[in-house]
């Protein structure tokens, strides 16, 4: 550790006290690799202020000495974008400390909470003043709100709820030279100008610290109907939520959709599952619909747009859930599939989104691309077809060698993101850049957007001491 940092290191324990530094090797280890061991980096030290004014001191000490922060939240994302490079000369800067609710206001629908809140923390703190925080995501008992907050997180409420730049109010944010930007503001209308809180969500930290959040809170939900239903291909995903949301209206808050080989490994896999439907299918969807009113008719409704997609044809099976363990039970199955991925050694995790109406073009071309280029490749293809994103993943061959599978990992993700591109999509609707897609993103996005990224990044952060390396790819 060279005089410099080891200086820094000293300063920051009068900062953040003892107990918000990790020095220890050891200990420092869960902070340097990400939850699936893709990504992993060395740091000089990592802390974990208690308070905005910490974070904003922490900034400005770092800054002083020219030494890279990398903000980190509940480290469960999926492009690396919180973890550090291997120089061993930056610090991971934890917001994991700051978890109060400040605020919460039943007549404003709102909350104020911390970046470091689990989400699943803010969901309880709402339900406990009868009202609904709608985000909910497979890891919502671990990840963060900054985390949430830094990659504009979606989930499976985006079809009525939307993402979390529809969820987010106002911001506290310490920029890069350890000001705070004070934009902690409830107001649905506010038009004065530039909606600059819009420019640090989805910026995965690289133009500043988001160190608390308001957010939008909903009446909370009384009535739910669920159903797994059988399809017999993509297509017929499509057509069934034009019939669900012909008689559902915005009652309709999720409509999930799966292949049969993503619900195979969760039934490898996973424990105490099992397959909803008497036989297989080749696609499935997870249909939800919730009204305020405690006893609305969503059964009903639901049962009626089944049946109407049977007479046509494009439901070959399907079961309604009955009572709260059996609704549980079918989101397990959803909710299971990536984590039923691992058992199966190593897999290339891709988050992309296509006009809705493209899904089946887009599933039938980049299937065939796949599978000319790997015989055998394990297509893991589900996702939230309401907003046209699919976590199209693969798992290698059965019976294929690891290390070979991982070799042709660069040329599998580019059939991806091709076939993508190709239908004016985006390689990547909800999880960020990070690290894992910051230099792919120049191939496929307009010059322009890059050289305006970099405005505002160069605007912000000119010493690009704000998590470097993630998001913007190296200049030409």
């Amino acid at each position: 550790m060279s005089a410099t940092v080891a200086d820094l290191v000293a300063g920051l324990r009068e900062v953040v006290g003892s107990a918000g530094l990790v020095t220890d090797a050891d200990q420092m280890a869960g902070y340097l690799t990400d939850w699936r061991g893709a990504y992993r980096g060395a740091a000089a030290v990592v802390v974990r202020p208690g308070s905005t004014e910490e974070v904003a001191e922490v900034i400005r000490r770092c800054a002083a000495a020219g030494v890279a922060v990398v903000p980190q939240g509940g480290n469960t994302g999926l492009c690396g974008g919180s973890i550090p490079d291997t120089s061993g000369r930056q610090v991971v800067l934890s917001l994991t400390r700051l978890r109060r609710v400040r605020d919460l206001d039943p007549a404003d629908q709102t909350i104020t909470v911390e970046a470091g809140v689990v989400l699943r923390a803010v969901q309880e703190a709402a339900a406990a003043a009868g009202l609904l925080f709608p985000l909910s995501l497979g890891s919502e008992g671990s990840c963060t709100i900054g985390g949430n907050l830094a990659t504009n997180a979606g989930g499976t409420a985006v079809l009525r709820y939307g993402t979390m730049r529809d969820l987010t109010l106002g911001l506290e944010v310490v920029l890069p030279d350890g000001r705070v930007w004070h934009g902690l503001r409830g107001l649905r209308k506010d038009n004065t100008g530039y909606d600059l809180k819009q420019l640090f969500l989805g910026s995965e930290g690289t133009l500043g610290i988001v160190t608390a959040a308001v957010l939008k809170l909903f009446p909370a939900v009384r009535t739910r109907a669920t159903a797994w239903v059988g399809l017999p291909g993509p297509q017929a995903a499509v057509d069934l939520i034009g019939v669900v949301r012909e008689l559902a209206g915005d009652r309709l808050t999720a409509f999930e959709v799966m292949s049969r080989q993503s619900l195979e490994l969760v039934l490898a896999h996973a424990s105490g599952v099992r397959d909803p439907l008497a036989g297989p299918h080749p696609w499935y969807a997870l249909v939800e619909l919730s009204d305020t009113l405690p006893m609305a008719p969503l059964d009903e409704v639901l049962e009626t747009a089944l049946g109407a997609a049977f007479e046509r044809e494009m439901v070959t099976d399907a079961v309604v859930g009955s009572g709260s363990a059996q609704v549980a039970a079918l989101w397990a199955l959803r909710e299971g599939i990536s984590e039923a991925q691992e058992p199966e050694g190593p897999s290339l995790k891709h988050d992309v989104t296509v006009p809705i109406g493209s899904i089946p073009a887009f599933v039938a071309q980049t299937d065939g691309a796949l599978e000319a280029a790997l015989a055998g490749v394990r297509i893991v293809s589900y996702g939230h077809v309401g907003d046209g994103n699919l976590h199209y993943n693969l798992s290698k061959p059965v019976g294929a060698d690891d290390d070979a599978f991982r070799s042709r990992g660069a040329e599998l993700s580019r059939v991806v993101y091709d076939s993508t591109a190709s239908f004016g999509g985006s390689i990547s609707a909800e999880h960020g850049l990070g690290r894992a897609k910051r230099d792919l993103i120049a191939d496929y996005k307009d010059p322009l957007d890059i050289e305006l990224m970099r405005g505002l990044k160069q605007l912000f952060d000119p010493a690009g001491l704000m998590n470097p390396g993630a998001v913007l790819p190296e200049p030409p």
